[in-house]
């Protein structure tokens, strides 16, 4: 029954839609074959490999397979004895060979579709028959001078004869003695022979062999007998050719035989390639999805479309709007009993659902909403439309009692049965009956069932089991057109009187048609209305809510981004500072260095005193430059060992000793803590703990202690006197009376110019190799001048 269900919901005319996006011609055969898969797990490899084509067509281009040729006939000839290829038909062997060889290297490029990258594992451009074809037939289709040395030697000696020849007629041509015989002054060809054409009365005059006559009969083809026997030869050379040209096809052809298998399984491969492309292109172009396949036996479609609405009758995509549906059954809801006007919504929701099961079995993501479910029924039965059959003498009503039989005899628990207007065709209550019993069969044995109804009975059916449910389809009473959107809890009014006075019946033929309806049915069918003009009220106040909410969301977010400027103005204002204490710091330094070198130069102790004093004033500025700025602490996004954080509730820092996922494990004062990174703040700028062994002089002025012994060991000369000449100002600074520079001995380069520059320093009074005992000649001794 699966291909009449096929034929119901329309599978053929996504196959032909599928088909336009075939790049060749196996490839549109086999989407037009393309039939729902049984199998679970090839139904999920499928939908994978044409997932990774959406992926890929995101970054770049699709690979090229139009080249690809339908070589099964071809290679078929080729098991009988003694066969050869045309020249057409190898070039064909070369075209789909150079198809796999240029797709192999597509797929050689980095990409993350790993399972269409295992699709050509077995693919096989078999490179030297390419080659070899290539290397004997142009694109043109001729045979090439250089397919084998004896063609190229017979075919120089055929356009050497044929020179010789012509020259030879030309003569005779421009002789005055065939002047008056000859009807033009020409050389052409009747039989792959030169002749001259010569006029019927003068047959005498050109002695050789005629070849043909004109149609009035007044010209003679002849071939003169001087060049008879070079024609003959040329003839000779030209059979020569022909069987050179085919032994080359036949060597060519015995190649391709012997791979004749791996030529075939390269086509196989490039065709199931080329569908699952077409497949992307397709899933693109109608913006399917793969939603979440479940084991549980439910449909739950979020935002689905059905995909015929999204293309023009031309198969072009339509740009038109489309409203998705959402429609829910499974789980605890055996049976969704939709209803509502006859305006085409309801069966368009219900041939939704089921064509795109359909899709989903044929390997094909669908469109609709991610994080949609839907699990893959094994069996899938429609009750759609008018099946009337003149043929089979069958009415509406039987033609459906027919498919109903089927159903009931092959429906399992694992079945999604569909019907449309169900029990329609005959006496309402009758018809309505007929369709409660095979509903209640179908719950019984587990089946899923969504069907459309106009039949109050039907409705009413769903008050009264907890696992069947209403939902009525929404239209526009104005346009009298379906909204196609679905209010679940409640039945649908058909509308049948706004309907048909929107279509000018009498008010007086309306009004006598309500009078005919029993009290209890106008009862219903106004409680029915008043249900839906509630359902608009809620959805119109629930589209203004959300509105609402998305406008307020939209403003949170608007004060989040300012919120965050102004954090990132502030962090420039801050390094600006930064930035300036820097400047300050290194015109402090500067200052010291110019300060002492003014107490060198003068002798009186007052002027001394003076130098002293502004010396220890600017070390003060040193100390301020070098406060850190104003700090701000900010929620911890990412951290790392070494760096300081503030302990929220404690109000104490601590140093990150290890980061795990969202813990961070501090030392606090000595003691280890591990908390979560919203328990901790994160400085702006970040502080970090200070490194051990620093010997820079920002270090030495925040430090309480400074240390006399300077290590150089192992540094070029241009950068260590830099750093001995700070180390010598800061030991001026602290007043300390004697340092030690170590700078190790190697070959005694260092050691020189350690020395050199000491002695032309303004605040060393002497210096000396150290004792043995103290590192030798490895060490300088360091005698400092006074404050």
């Amino acid at each position: 029954m699966l291909a009449e269900t096929e034929r119901l919901l329309e599978f053929d005319k996504i196959v032909r839609l599928l088909s336009g996006y075939t790049q060749t011609g196996t490839g549109r055969d086999r989407a037009l074959a393309l039939a729902p898969l049984d199998n679970d797990t090839a139904i999920r490899q499928s939908l994978t490999e044409v997932s990774e084509v959406v992926t890929l067509l995101e970054t770049s281009s699709a690979p090229s397979l139009g080249g690809l040729f339908d070589l099964k006939e071809v290679l078929a000839a080729l098991r009988v004895e003694g066969a050869w290829l045309d020249v057409e038909a190898l070039q064909a062997v070369l075209s789909s060979l150079e198809v796999a060889a240029s797709c192999r290297q597509y797929f050689r490029q980095p990409n993350n579709v790993p399972e269409l990258s295992a699709l050509l594992d077995e693919l096989d451009p078999l490179i030297s028959i390419a080659a070899s074809i290539r290397s004997c037939i142009d694109e043109r289709g001729d045979i090439l001078d250089s397919a084998s040395v004896e063609l190229a030697r017979t075919r120089r000696e055929i356009n050497s004869l044929r020179l010789s020849v012509r020259q030879e007629m030309e003569e005779m041509l421009n002789s005055e003695r065939f002047s008056g015989a000859l009807q033009d002054r020409i050389v052409t060809e009747r039989s792959g022979r030169y002749v001259l054409p010569v006029k019927a009365d003068f047959k005498g005059q050109v002695r050789g062999f005629v070849h043909d006559t004109s149609a009035t009969g007044q010209t003679l083809f002849v071939e003169p007998e001087q060049t008879l026997e070079k024609n003959n030869r040329l003839q000779s050379l030209l059979s020569e050719e022909k069987q050179e040209e085919l032994r080359i096809l036949q060597e060519l052809s015995w190649l391709v035989a012997e791979e004749r298998q791996q030529i075939l399984i390269n086509q196989e491969i490039l065709t199931h390639l080329d569908l699952r492309v077409a497949s992307g292109k397709f899933a693109r172009a109608c913006g399917g999805q793969v939603p979440h396949l479940v084991a549980e036996p439910i449909v739950d479609l979020r935002a689905a479309v059905h995909p015929l609405l999204l293309f023009a009758s031309d198969g072009r995509p339509e740009a038109g709007p489309v409203v998705p549906i959402d429609l829910k059954v499974g789980a605890d809801r055996s049976v969704l009993i939709m209803s509502g006007p006859n305006t085409g919504g309801k069966t368009v929701a219900l041939k939704t659902v089921g064509l795109l099961l359909l899709m989903l079995r044929a390997g094909l993501p669908v469109p609709c909403h991610p994080d949609s479910r839907l699990h893959l029924f094994s069996r899938l039965f429609a009750d759609i439309g008018d099946e009337q059959s003149i043929e089979e003498h069958l009415s509406t009503f039987s033609g459906h009692l027919t498919r109903l039989s089927r159903i009931l005899k092959e429906a399992d628990d694992d079945s999604l049965v569909l019907f449309d207007e169900a029990g329609t065709g005959t006496d309402p209550g009758e018809g309505a009956a007929l369709i409660i019993a095979a509903v209640d069969s179908l719950r019984e044995r587990g089946s899923k069932v969504v069907l459309t109804t106009h039949l109050n009975l039907l409705k009413g059916y769903a008050q009264l089991h907890d696992d069947v449910e209403n939902a009525a389809v929404e239209f526009d009473p104005d346009t009298l057109r379906p909204t196609y959107r679905l209010h679940y809890g409640i039945p649908g009014e058909s509308g049948a009187f706004t309907i048909a006075r929107h279509y000018g019946l009498p008010e007086d033929v309306l009004a006598r048609a309500e009078s005919y309806l029993g009290t209890g049915e106008q009862e219903g069918r106004e409680l029915i209305s008043r249900l839906n003009e509630l359902v608009r009220v809620l959805e119109a106040e629930r589209s203004e809510a959300s509105a609402e909410l998305e406008s307020a969301r939209r403003e949170r977010n608007k004060r989040k981004t300012l919120l965050r400027e102004v954090e990132e103005q502030k962090s420039e204002l801050l390094n600006k500072a930064l930035r300036r204490g820097e400047q300050l710091v290194r015109e402090a330094e500067r200052e010291v260095r110019e300060l002492l070198s003014r107490a060198d130069q003068v002798e009186r102790l007052p002027e001394q005193a003076e130098v002293v004093s502004a010396v220890k004033g600017v070390g003060e500025k040193l100390k301020q430059a070098r406060k850190p700025v104003a700090e701000t602490k900010k929620q911890v996004k990412n951290t790392e060992p070494g760096e300081i954080l503030k302990v929220a509730t404690l109000g104490v820092d601590g140093e990150v000793v290890e980061v795990a996922g969202n813990k961070v494990e501090l030392n606090v004062q000595g003691k280890k803590m591990r908390l979560t990174l919203d328990k901790v703040e994160q400085y702006s700028p970040r502080r970090f703990a200070a490194k051990k062994n620093t010997a820079t002089v920002r270090g030495k002025v925040e430090r309480d202690r400074f240390d006399p012994r300077l290590l150089l060991v192992g540094k070029r000369v241009d950068a260590a006197v830099p750093e001995l000449e700070r180390f010598l100002d800061d030991a001026l600074l602290e007043g300390v009376s004697e340092v030690e520079v170590v700078h190790g001995s190697g070959e005694g380069i260092l050691r020189k110019a350690v020395r050199e520059h000491l002695a032309a320093h303004r605040g060393v009074t002497a210096f000396h190799g150290a004792g043995p005992n103290q590192g030798g000649e490895n060490v300088t001794i360091v005698e400092m001048r006074a404050k």
